[in-house]
């Protein structure tokens, strides 16, 4: 849920541009220059685009406008687009992993060096997510070699389990642990709660204002105030780019009581997440003029009145971006292994298709054999000092798995790229060793 923060080679929520559907789109034979057929897609043609683009840099600023989403640059300016560029002239497609219309997954090779190459398109087709991280590490083969990987990352927390979420393997999981922006699975359950009484409908239409933009992640927070956005569509994004302004937007609609109750009913955990702050209030607590307004906020004898009179009269504009771990113990929103557990089964007993296309529209990368695995759902955060995912996955035997892990350090930067790369690779081991 972060601001953007310079990620080599570019600064974007993890998973962002990751697919969870594997189809076979045409492919454009003129790409072939690549390496490899690039698909005839709306995201391949901006693939195509960009390897050519490599081979002549630096990029006009007219063309980085013209190809990159405004959300992109503004967290991306175009002369650090042209110097990450630098380090990928010769860059190559060797195999196409992944791809739907809008998103794409390809191993890339430069310089002899072989890395991952995920790519996302928004609705007009310019690009809103690139990112080159390491190639897929190996996955582990036993719970013994997934407690040896986790070792090496920051103190971590894990679970993998069935629908019970009784652990078949942890590592603390019932200790509460931040969750940057996997909070957002009760923000939906509030949602589709409100929707099976009958009290909202998906259709529903959201008004974007200026009141309640966040900041990045996301892309509602660049659109025009008094834009409509229906409340499907708001949840979408909140859960595959994870949509800040989305986020708040559907806060405000079903209202902080709704989600906190909510959060009472399914975490052990819920008096560390009152009052429930929004995307938006965790921003200026952190960012704007601090430590300023998170001491008098941690000071406040009435937390809630403080966020109201005082946070949220706080303009956006007086954020700035922060790169070490801040308060990350103390104002953040916070749930367990276990708990996240909970919230994503039971986000999977409130069933229906909306659900399963919200929550399936992003694997994060993780790549299960769509055969064993054939619905993914996944939610992460992120912020310095804070790496999470959480998966669901029903297998072709009409078993739950679940798997969780959550990375925190109060001193320290993730390293997130590589944290991230090694993760998902535990992730994987691990569905593999529940389907045995």
């Amino acid at each position: 849920m972060r601001l953007a923060r310079l990620m080599l080679p570019f600064a974007l929520l993890l998973g962002a541009c990751a697919t969870a559907e594997q189809t076979a789109p045409a492919v454009n034979s003129s790409a072939a220059y690549t390496g490899i057929p690039i698909p005839d897609t709306p995201v391949g043609k901006k693939l195509s685009w960009y390897l050519g683009a490599l081979s002549a840099l630096p990029i006009p600023a007219e063309q980085i406008n013209e190809h990159f989403a405004p959300s992109f640059v503004k967290q991306v300016p175009a002369d650090q687009i042209n110097e990450v560029s630098k380090q990928l002239k010769g860059l190559r497609v060797v195999e196409v992993q992944r791809a739907t219309e809008t998103d794409l997954v390809a191993l890339v090779e430069s310089g002899g060096n072989q890395a991952k190459l995920s790519m996302s398109v928004d609705p007009a087709g310019q690009i809103a997510g690139l990112l080159i991280s390491p190639a897929d590490a190996p996955t582990p083969a036993s719970w013994g070699d997934v407690d040896e990987r986790l070792a090496t990352l920051a103190p971590s927390g894990f679970l993998a389990a069935g629908q019970d979420c009784k652990p078949v393997h942890g590592i603390e999981p019932d200790r509460a642990r931040p969750l940057g922006s996997m909070f957002k699975l009760y923000v939906l359950g509030a949602v589709a709660q409100e929707v099976k009484a009958g009290r909202l409908s998906w259709g529903d239409q959201l008004t974007v204002t200026d009141a309640l933009k966040s900041l990045p992640s996301g892309e509602l927070q660049d659109r025009p105030d008094g834009t409509k956005v229906a409340v499907k569509e708001a949840a979408k994004l909140m859960i595959s780019i994870s949509d800040n302004t989305a986020t708040d937007l559907l806060i405000d609609r079903v209202g902080k009581p709704a989600v906190e109750a909510l959060i009472r009913s399914w975490s052990s955990n819920a008096d560390k997440n009152l009052p429930l702050l929004t995307t938006r209030e965790l921003f200026i607590l952190k960012g704007a003029d601090y430590p300023e307004y998170a001491e008098g906020f941690l000071k406040a004898p009435d937390r809630r009145a403080y966020l109201d009179d005082t946070v949220d009269k706080v303009p956006n504009s007086e954020v700035e971006v922060w790169t070490n771990p801040r308060e990350i113990t103390t104002i953040e929103w916070f749930g367990s292994p276990t708990d996240m557990c909970r919230a994503l089964v039971n986000l999977h007993g409130l069933g229906g298709p909306e659900l399963d296309e919200i929550m399936g529209a992003n694997d994060a990368g993780l790549g299960l054999d769509r055969k064993t695995w054939p619905t993914v759902w996944f939610k992460g955060g992120s912020e310095p000092g804070v790496l999470t995912l959480g998966f669901l996955a029903r297998s072709d035997q009409n078993k739950i798995g679940v798997v969780v892990v959550q990375a925190a350090d109060e001193k320290k930067v993730i390293p997130e790229v590589a944290a991230a790369t090694e993760m998902l690779a535990i992730v994987r081991g691990s569905f593999g060793l529940l389907h045995r």
